[in-house]
């Protein structure tokens, strides 16, 4: 259903004044609402109307735009586009992260875990919910893993999984393991396949002829089950936008002359679902400093589940495009704002236990929440070209995404918690919503979804770390790391960089370029960046100067150019509840990492590495502390050799620390093994000593949200620096 805002009862005698000229009328009307449908088409409107001044005008606009837009548009252009995959690959540390994930469980569970291995999308008879995604987010996840650890394996299976999918779609157009069975057909557990296909087509344009014909061939069918109202259902409805993902995808690259049906269809799929430009808006009342569990959600449930608001983030930078209605921006810009603001994690992420869970520090906040929330967010880049986007996923790239998943990578959890004191079987939990074995680490904990969706987090971070611009003259590079990057811009120039970093455990950046002709390189300069500079073929360095969309602009001639990013830092504190601080340098965010005990819990009969662990702290006051935010100190450790330990996010090994003083405090626990919020005001029960705190991502049991205290002045003088807590 697609959603607009007017806040007056008025409207009502609106309707029948304009009804011939709009051709709607009111259905029916519920307490504060009106439901206004189209009379062709399928269009309908929900029109809430309570509170505030009519905006008459604006309404009128709203509507015919949006039905004269279903006659034929073009799709408004994006800021940046991406390139296709394979021409971005990690190197360095970042590619060690990857093949660390691809020796890991993700790369492993086609060989035994039931819902890839036997999966009904290739045949199998395994599904773990009627909404048939367990195969296709494992597609969509394994196709560019596959292809950027060059993983003959992998890219074997995921041949096979198109071929068969394709091979197997029916008359109708329907593509996906209902074929040929009495199962209940919905939308929605498509999309992740088509997204992966999409990418197989980049990485291997011989099957892209297969790939658009299919697509072609289901888009008749989806667009006659969402005009009669079939294929959604409540999951459906909050997941609407990947469908337009696809569908803005054959329009920009394969439109194969049928451009009027994928805007119609673009439009159906929004009717069909969650308002986003409500869910989003001022007006309501979610982004709400009290707490999330009195919150009242005035739209459907599943509106405020975190994975569904994650993969909704996109939704608005989508519509945008067939719209054109500068509003959707605007909303979607001031929605992420509000989202992090009363919701948000030091990590990066926001929390949300299933539903929105406000800023205590023990929610959680779920995996598959993060990467799909890093996808949205480089989407929302592209279109709008907002810093705060970027800079937002490399947070969660580089601290909430390994934080919930052991060194190894052979086990993940459902919930990370922002200060997680134990990770076990605890009941009573902290979580509303979840089970008790959420934040384990392990194969499945709590349900299997992340460990089939969560692969994508690292290699669609590197896909998207450049960019080109419209005219395709200019390379972006918009997420720093290590990376070897080729295109062929504008007037058949062929371009390579390859950046040499071990950021963000390093503030140095070499990328050496080569270019046949003459063109403007782009590199992000982070928000957080302090007195950055850049120096060109050795020239004297500068200060940077980030410039629209934060940017920082090199003109860069035909044979080799080597720039010299220097991109320190300063420590930030970040204002928590309770009065607690969370610590911050670069895109890092820092943590105290308790000294653990590790119990294995259960092994899967056919994969001894996949394992279900339980940590739970060395001693009972193993974590206790307060801080004095007054005394932090960085530290920087580089390896000896230039490269960093494998893996890198695992307890001691990072080279970046702070230090800061801390004094025993009580602090209990709640429930079972959870810290209760952080006292405020604390008083010390012994004397103050450093101890140390590293990257957020490296620490599996910890503390980021710290209670604050102030060393009295008497005793600097007795501090004794060589006694630190590591």
């Amino acid at each position: 259903m697609n959603v607009y805002y007017v806040p007056d009862p008025r409207v009502y005698a609106l309707v029948p004044m304009f009804g011939a000229f709009l051709n709607v009328r009111v259905c029916r009307r519920v307490p504060g609402w009106a439901l206004i449908a189209g009379r062709s088409r399928s269009v309908r409107y929900i029109i809430p109307c309570r509170g505030g001044r009519l905006q008459v005008a604006a309404m009128i606009f709203t509507l015919l735009l949006s039905l004269a837009s279903l006659a034929g548009a073009t799709l408004a252009p994006k800021k940046f586009l991406t390139l296709p995959l394979g021409q971005i690959r990690p190197t360095g540390w970042l590619f060690d992260q990857l093949m660390v994930q691809t020796n890991g469980l993700a790369g492993h569970e086609h060989e035994f875990y039931k819902w890839v291995k036997d999966t009904d999308w290739v045949g199998g008879d395994a599904a773990y919910s009627y909404l048939e995604e367990a195969g296709s987010y494992w597609f969509n996840a394994m196709v560019p893993n596959g292809v950027l650890a060059n993983a003959t394996v992998i890219i074997e299976k995921t041949h096979e999984f198109l071929d068969y999918v394709i091979e197997t779609q029916d008359e109708s157009g329907w593509l996906g393991p209902e074929v040929g069975t009495d199962k209940r057909r919905l939308l929605w557990g498509r999309y992740p396949f088509m997204i992966g296909a999409i990418q197989m087509t980049e990485a291997y344009p011989e099957v892209t002829d297969r790939v658009v014909a299919a697509l072609h061939k289901f888009v008749p069918l989806a667009n006659a089950m969402l005009k009669a109202g079939n294929g959604t259902d409540a999951w459906a409805a909050t997941r609407w936008e990947d469908f337009v993902y696809v569908l803005q995808w054959l329009y920009d690259n394969h439109p194969n002359g049928k451009e009027d049906l994928l805007l119609e269809t673009m439009h159906l799929s929004k009717l069909s679902g969650i308002p986003w430009e409500l869910v989003f808006s001022e007006k309501v009342l979610f982004f709400s400093p009290c707490l999330a569990e009195k919150l009242k959600n005035p739209f459907p449930e599943l509106s405020w589940h975190g994975v569904n608001m994650a993969e909704g983030l996109k939704a608005l930078p989508a519509t945008f495009r067939f719209t054109h209605n500068q509003s959707d921006l605007d909303v979607a810009s001031k929605g992420w704002d509000m989202l992090f603001q009363y919701h948000g994690r030091p990590s990066g992420a926001f929390a949300a236990d299933e539903y929105l869970a406000g800023l205590e520090a023990v929610r959680g906040t779920e995996l598959c929440l993060v990467v799909e929330a890093m996808f949205s967010g480089s989407f929302l880049y592209q279109v709008i070209g907002d810093l705060k986007f970027a800079d937002q996923v490399e947070r969660m790239a580089y601290n909430a995404l390994p934080a919930t998943l052991t060194g190894d990578m052979w086990a993940r959890q459902y919930l990370q918690q922002q200060n997680q004191v134990a990770s076990k079987n605890m009941t009573p939990n902290p979580f509303p919503e979840d089970g008790p074995y959420s934040n384990v680490f392990g194969l499945e904990p709590n349900y299997p979804c992340c460990t089939v969706d969560f692969p994508q987090g690292w290699p669609k971070f590197a896909t998207n770390a450049f960019l080109v611009t419209p005219d395709n003259e200019s390379l972006v590079h918009l997420y720093l790391g290590p990376f070897k990057v080729s295109a062929v811009l504008a007037a058949n120039n062929p371009v390579t960089a390859s950046v040499e970093t071990l950021y963000p455990f390093g503030d140095t950046l070499t990328t050496t370029i080569t270019a046949t002709k003459a063109f403007t390189y782009f590199v992000r300069i982070p928000s957080w960046v302090t007195k950055g500079t850049i120096s060109v073929n050795g020239e004297p360095a500068e200060a940077v100067k980030p410039g629209e969309n934060g940017l920082h602009a090199v003109a860069v001639g035909a044979g080799t150019t080597t720039l010299v990013l220097e991109l320190p830092a300063d420590i930030r504190t970040e204002s928590r509840p309770h009065g607690s601080v969370a610590i911050h340098r670069g895109p890092l965010n820092y943590a105290f990492d308790i000294p653990r005990t590790e119990k294995q819990l259960s092994v899967h009969p056919l994969e001894p590495r996949a394992v279900d662990m339980e940590f739970l702290p060395e001693s009972e006051d193993a974590w206790q502390y307060a801080i004095d935010p007054s005394t932090l100190a960085f530290a920087n450790a580089p390896p000896a050799s230039g490269v960093l330990p494998s893996p890198i996010y695992d307890a001691g090994l990072p080279p970046f620390t702070l230090t800061v003083s801390a004094c025993p405090i009580e602090w209990p626990v709640a429930g079972d093994m959870f810290a209760a919020p952080p006292p405020e005001n604390p008083t010390c029960l012994g004397a103050f000593r450093n101890i140390t705190l590293w990257p957020f991502g490296a620490a599996k049991l910890r503390i980021s949200e710290f209670p604050v205290a102030a060393i009295p002045e008497l005793l600097f003088a007795v501090q004794n620096p060589d006694a630190i807590v590591s």
